[in-house]
């Protein structure tokens, strides 16, 4: 019997009754969920790899009446995500893209591409006017705008409207209402929706800025009335930041969003960044699919997600989910949107704003539930009610989003980082591991866009099983031609708190108040990451010699039967001796013996193998066959030496060249656009004083001299494009 579930088919020799999950659960002590079935749990879908599959809540039905042809105004992995829903459903899709995006993913993927013009945003993807053109030259009926560029644009849904073209989003009224923090407000206080204390209004000048800001009270949020996604918002302690947090946000909304228009409201401090999914339609029905936990943010934007969330109980649950209807309904909502809450320790909460679009992490609101939100927006924007009540929507098991990003965990939780991915293999081969994403091997990740690289989901049926799955998904992950921040990913997913779901919007500035600097290695750790170096070092001396013919009579006796090696690591001399013996390497460090399976493939971008007794998933990224190694261990790559003991004698008597002082130069931690030099030749800076603004990936970023003196040379232009570390000004 073939069974179709929406984004595969699944066949099935079964009885003529198949039980599933029962609805009746109950949130532990341990903030996991357990789940009773009279059978079994069926896992039967496919969203975006051949290894996660879910029970569909929404079997799709192929005798309703649907579009023939999707355009989806948008690119990278949300558009590859929205295709593959279209083909499941039998939809035609066309995709829009600029001149960089011409052999981009989502580009293959779609039936037609159409190229909208250069890589500036303006002149693509916010490109209305390029966008309609295509719309008529394609014969499209329905408009998808995916999440971010015109997904949240008034005007847009409305010419679509007039074209006779559909939108797959909600009526461009509900988008007016809600897509205006400022209005939205208003109409949330009017729904009873519970709000934030702040200006009803438009803030015009840095000045009145100020002024609002001390009639609230610091601190403040200044943030843009239109989009989301963590861009034209800032926190402000005081007058000069107030001051600066106006410039910063209006400058970034208008480059995102097309739309300068700030607010200002009372900074919640502390708090938890939780969010309700609702689906609602055009026929007044209205539901929510539960939580998701958000807490874990850099710069005002989501780094990891989860659902359901730890501190939420039924109660509270409920609560959020009626008054997040509610307002959908007072506004005629009739599509899937976010309404997003600010929720303190005592379980008070806060109406934050509404996305009135898909959302970035609405993949693990999928799995947690069996409901493919882009499914529902599309036969929703058809005409069709919702199939789905509200006492159908279970939590069946957790899931957890970990937001792949190509920047710098080391620089401010992360600065972007660009280049062409030279090795990339997804961890998609792991049982309940999802992959949203829209790069390949060979992709470029340019200055001109979200630094995005993939959406990696896990499941399980429980948070410990999900959180488990994440750490070996984390670890498998190859990514090589670009910085990223699995490092810091993966050392979230071990640290106290987070494992406690003791979480908060200050997360990542209390638990490493200094920045990110890698995983920290405990002693035990360390001497498992020098064992295995150990290991690679003679496999690799062995290997050498026997490709040269050296490991025959009478030039055998050169290789050592026990190596007598030390490991730099982090500082630290670690002392070896290793001994391969019938394919396995015996190792003692510290007194202790270790061993170690002697088929470690040097080739292999992920070596799995085992220390003792303990399972380990790590990456040998370089080895240059003098001993240098680095290797990703732990989530981190760690540059690691192996020497033996002559070498180390040289290398200890060897002189070493002083660090050379940088203190005087500023130099550009990112590539991107030079938007403003603050000083000329001959200007006298003082430390921490503000000298330029780089803009990158839509997001401004303040540099700062690092040391008083005089301005020696401005070597660039405002409005240049500059490279990383490429100097910028220098002192004399």
């Amino acid at each position: 019997m073939a069974v179709s579930y929406g984004l595969l088919v699944l066949r099935l020799n079964i009885p003529n009754k198949l039980t599933i999950l029962s609805k009746s659960r109950s949130l532990c002590s341990t903030g996991t969920f357990k789940l009773r079935t009279a059978v079994s749990y069926v896992q039967a879908r496919n969203l975006s790899n051949e290894k996660f599959k879910i029970l569909p809540l929404d079997p799709i039905d192929h005798h309703e009446e649907k579009f023939d042809k999707i355009l989806i105004a948008n690119r990278g992995e949300i558009a590859c995500r929205i295709i593959r829903t279209c083909r499941q459903m039998g939809i035609k899709t066309v995709a829009i893209h600029s001149d960089v995006d011409t052999t981009a993913l989502h580009v293959k993927m779609a039936d037609e591409a159409y190229c909208l013009g250069p890589a500036p945003t303006h002149q693509s993807y916010l490109n209305m006017e390029a966008i309609l053109n295509v719309i008529q030259k394609s014969s499209t009926q329905a408009v998808h705008p995916g999440y971010g560029f015109l997904s949240e644009n008034m005007d847009f849904a409305q010419k679509l409207e007039k074209m006779g073209i559909v939108f797959i989003g909600p009526n461009w009224k509900s988008i007016a209402a809600m897509g205006d923090k400022i209005e939205s407000k208003r109409i949330a206080a009017k729904a009873r929706v519970n709000t934030i204390p702040g200006f009803d209004g438009v803030v015009k000048t840095p000045e009145e800025c100020v002024k609002i800001a001390q009639e609230i009270g610091y601190p403040v949020m200044i943030k843009a009335s239109a989009g989301g996604g963590g861009k034209g918002m800032r926190i402000a302690w005081n007058d000069k930041e107030a001051m600066e947090g106006f410039r910063f946000s209006s400058q970034e909304a208008q480059s995102s969003f097309g739309d300068d228009r700030l607010l200002v409201e009372k900074f919640v401090d502390n708090p938890r960044h939780i969010e309700i999914q609702v689906l609602c339609d055009k026929y007044g029905n209205g539901i929510y699919l539960n939580e998701r936990e958000c807490s874990i943010q850099r710069r005002n934007q989501k780094v990891i997600e989860e659902a359901p969330s730890t501190f939420v109980d039924e109660k509270l649950r409920k609560a959020m989910g009626d008054q997040a209807v509610a307002l959908a309904q007072a506004v005629g909502y009739d599509s899937a949107g976010t309404v997003e809450f600010l929720v303190d320790s005592k379980k008070n909460f806060y109406f934050l704003e509404m996305n009135t679009r898909l959302q970035v992490e609405h993949p693990i609101t999928e799995c947690i539930t069996g409901v493919d939100l882009v499914q529902q927006m599309i036969r929703v924007a058809k005409g069709h009610k919702l199939k789905i009540k509200q006492d159908d929507v279970g939590i069946n098991g957790w899931a957890i989003e970990s937001r792949v990003y190509a920047e710098d965990p080391y620089k401010n939780f992360g600065l972007p980082s660009v280049g062409r991915l030279y090795k990339y293999i997804e961890p998609t081969y792991i049982p309940n591991v999802r992959c949203d994403s829209g790069i390949q091997e060979g992709s470029e990740i340019s200055i001109f866009y979200d630094p995005m690289i993939c959406k990696l989901i896990t499941y399980g049926l429980t948070r410990d099983a999900a959180i488990s799955t994440m750490i070996n998904a984390l670890d498998a992950y190859v990514i090589r031609g670009v910085s990223h921040n699995i490092p810091l990913l993966r050392d979230i997913m071990t640290e106290k708190n987070f494992v406690e779901g003791n979480l908060s919007t200050k997360y990542l500035n209390e638990v490493y108040p200094e920045g990110f600097n890698g995983k920290q290695l405990s002693a035990k750790e360390i001497e498992h990451l020098a064992s295995l170096c150990g290991c690679i070092f003679v496999r690799h001396e062995t290997r050498s010699a026997h490709f040269l013919n050296q490991a025959q009579p009478p030039l055998e006796s050169t290789l050592p039967a026990d190596w007598n090696l030390i490991a730099e690591i982090n500082g630290q001399n670690i002392e070896l001796l290793v001994t391969e013996r019938k394919q396995v390497f015996e190792v003692t460090v510290n007194g202790k013996k270790f061993a170690i399976p002697g088929d470690i493939l040097l080739s292999s971008p992920v070596l799995e193998t085992t220390i003792g007794d303990e399972p380990y998933t790590c990456q040998l990224i370089k080895h240059d066959g003098a001993g240098n190694l680095r290797i990703r261990f732990a989530g981190t790559t760690f540059s690691v030496r192996v020497l033996t003991e002559v070498a180390a004698e040289y290398e200890r008597i060897m002189p070493q060249k002083p660090a050379k002082d940088v203190s005087k130069v500023v130099t550009a931690p990112m590539p991107g656009l030079l938007k403003s030099i603050a000083c000329k030749v001959g200007d006298t800076v003082v430390e921490g004083q503000e000298v330029c603004v780089i803009e990158a990936m839509k997001m401004q970023n303040s540099l700062a001299i690092g040391t008083t003196g005089k301005v020696k040379t401005v070597h660039c232009k405002e409005g240049e494009a500059v490279e990383e570390d490429q100097i910028i000004i220098e002192l004399e």
